[in-house]
């Protein structure tokens, strides 16, 4: 029986990478996206290769929805069909309220919302009974502690609404949607030896940043049998920052 086959948005470097890698661990073959970082991408497909996996990486940035729906195209011809979307690709620019300008608004709604409609849409034509898909949220979404983050934490929020829709379109399918919300999180883009890091962590219930592998654990477990009844749910992993 051929391998389960997943796509990762956003997969050639910190939380998406780290979701490739455990899947591929899990027994799935599968694809990646990334936007500049293609040589990133493909160190992290050499090494699921490496480990006895099928990877692909294809570039397509979230903001461009053509290229979106080719990837997934062509994701589901390279590897024979697909079972679990993941959509990670996200961007995370702040600031304060009055300095943030329509077009990078237009770029967050692009890249977090837009994209995950889109790809849900285009993943969801080749899905059968016991497709997955798999939004990454930010616990931004529910609770925003300190200033700057107004249109970051907008278009997160978007993703709790299409969760629960996608749950409904797709749930008589038997294709499950949910959505998986990390808090602070060590990447390259909020390291945890920052200078803000120490003030982040004093927000959280356990005192810690999560790490990638915490995010990709919980999205292991949506994709495999265990997600088998979650659906339209919004799972937080985040050191108890919203709790």
């Amino acid at each position: 029986m051929p391998n389960k086959v997943a796509l990762v948005t956003g997969g050639s470097r910190g939380i998406g990478a780290a979701i490739a890698r455990r899947l591929a661990a899990d027994g799935f073959d599968v694809a990646i996206t990334y936007n500049t970082a293609g040589d990133r991408a493909e160190t992290v497909t050499k090494e699921i290769a490496a480990a006895g996996g099928r990877a692909l990486a294809v570039r397509a940035p979230a903001e461009d929805a053509v290229a979106l729906v080719a990837a997934v195209e062509h994701a589901a011809a390279k590897l024979g069909r697909l079972d679990v979307l993941v959509s990670n690709a996200g961007i995370a620019p702040y600031g304060a309220l009055e300095e943030v300008t329509l077009a990078e608004v237009d770029q967050l709604l692009a890249v977090h919302a837009r994209a995950s409609f889109v790809l849900a849409q285009a993943a969801a034509r080749h899905m059968e009974r016991g497709g997955r898909i798999v939004m990454i949220g930010s616990s931004l979404a529910e609770r925003v502690p300190y200033p700057g983050w107004s249109a970051y934490a907008m278009s997160k929020s978007a993703l709790i609404g299409l969760t629960k829709g996608l749950a409904r379109d797709l749930g008589p399918r038997g294709i499950t949607a949910n959505l998986v919300s990390p808090g602070s999180t060590d990447t390259e883009m909020n390291p945890a030896d920052s200078p803000e890091a120490e003030e982040e962590r004093r927000f959280t219930a356990l005192g810690v940043y999560c790490s990638p592998d915490d995010i990709a654990a919980a999205v292991a477990h949506l994709a495999g049998d265990g997600g088998r009844a979650i659906t339209g749910a919004t799972i937080a992993v985040d050191a108890g920052v919203t709790a």
